[in-house]
């Protein structure tokens, strides 16, 4: 059974943690790390202090994956 249920957000990066995972922050203030799927990633340019769409699940808010927008591809 797959489960369908996310949650869309908006984060500023705001640290590098490895060629493909960043440290976030909600406007809330909530810390996160934001991850690229396996497909996207050669296709985002980021930049620390931009703002990124992050998908994650309501049972885990520690981690999410970052959704490509039109404006970030190369």
């Amino acid at each position: 059974m797959e489960n369908k249920e996310r949650i869309l957000l908006d984060a500023t990066l705001n640290s590098v943690i490895s060629q493909h995972a960043f440290g976030a922050e909600l406007h809330n203030g909530h810390q996160l790390v934001a991850f690229f799927g396996r497909v996207d990633k050669g296709s985002i340019q980021l930049n620390i202090g931009g703002e990124v769409k992050v998908e994650m699940s309501p049972y885990d808010m520690s981690k999410g994956r970052i959704l490509v927008n039109q404006g970030q591809e190369k």
